[in-house]
């Protein structure tokens, strides 16, 4: 019997790997997150399958359920939204599982800050403006910040911040950042990334609180940074013309001359 973790995406019932498609279709146990996770996704599943919605439930209801599965013999399919990586809460599950000797698998997901750039038809790393992207998040009730990781002394690099679960505290991002993007960084506000009722709303630090005004809750992400809207940066040597690579050798004398085949 194997827990299989797999990460359903940020909202769209299509976004989702065909491995995690075919892990859930074969497992008679399906136990997913009913607050972030749509029903479309519970199609896959087989006929007859039994499928828990966690949301209302605590960790040791689930984990009760999962050993029910396990005395069964019967392989659960454990849907989380985004991707399993990051505030997942998957750590604590594993933890017992492992405890326990049941063994899982995971399978990831697209993560929620990559649909929030799709829909804006954004790159977040351009060359000569930024180069790295942080994913954080502001204290909250659920979890605190561990101390040095503040949103100042990400800004102090002015990577572009995908800030998660901070909707709430949007007037603290901004006075945070303001100090270290300046007022006229661009920011967009994405809610619901991927799903019908996706919403954006883009703006600077100084107005994005204004602009967004109390319509967003929850699943709202905050991307923060000159890559959201610079059209000046530098073309990418990759595909520059005479710039020498493995799959392009520029001349007789390259280092990849002979490593193409």
């Amino acid at each position: 019997m194997t827990v299989h973790f797999i990460g359903a995406g940020p909202g769209a019932a299509d976004l989702l790997t065909l491995r995690g498609r075919d892990l859930i279709a074969a497992c008679p146990v399906c136990l997913y997150a009913g607050s972030l996770v749509p029903e479309a996704v519970l199609a896959h599943c087989p006929d007859g399958a039994r499928i828990v919605n966690t949301a209302p439930m605590s960790l040791d209801q689930i984990m009760a359920e999962t050993v029910a599965a396990e005395e069964a013999g019967q392989d659960v399919a454990r849907l989380h939204s985004g991707d399993l990586s990051v505030w997942s809460a998957m750590g604590e599950q594993l933890r017992r599982l492992r405890a326990l000797g049941i063994g899982y698998t995971v399978t990831p997901g697209v993560p929620s800050f990559a649909a929030a750039a799709a829909a804006l038809g954004a790159e977040l790393t351009l060359p000569g403006v930024a180069q790295s992207v942080v994913l954080t998040r502001t204290p909250g009730r659920a979890s605190a910040m561990p101390p040095g990781e503040t949103l100042a002394a990400f800004a102090a690099t002015r990577s572009t911040l995908a800030v998660h679960l901070s909707i709430q505290n949007l007037g603290q991002v901004t006075r945070d950042l303001i100090p270290h993007y300046g007022p006229d960084c661009p920011v967009a506000v994405v809610w619901r990334a991927s799903w019908p009722d996706q919403r954006i709303v883009r703006g600077v630090l100084a107005d994005i609180e204004e602009r967004v005004a109390g319509s967003m809750e929850r699943t709202a992400l905050i991307l923060v940074g000159p890559a959201l809207a610079s059209e000046a940066f530098a073309e990418s040597c990759l595909y520059a013309p005479d710039y020498d690579r493995r799959f392009r050798p520029q001349s007789a004398d390259s280092v990849y001359r002979d490593s193409r085949e």
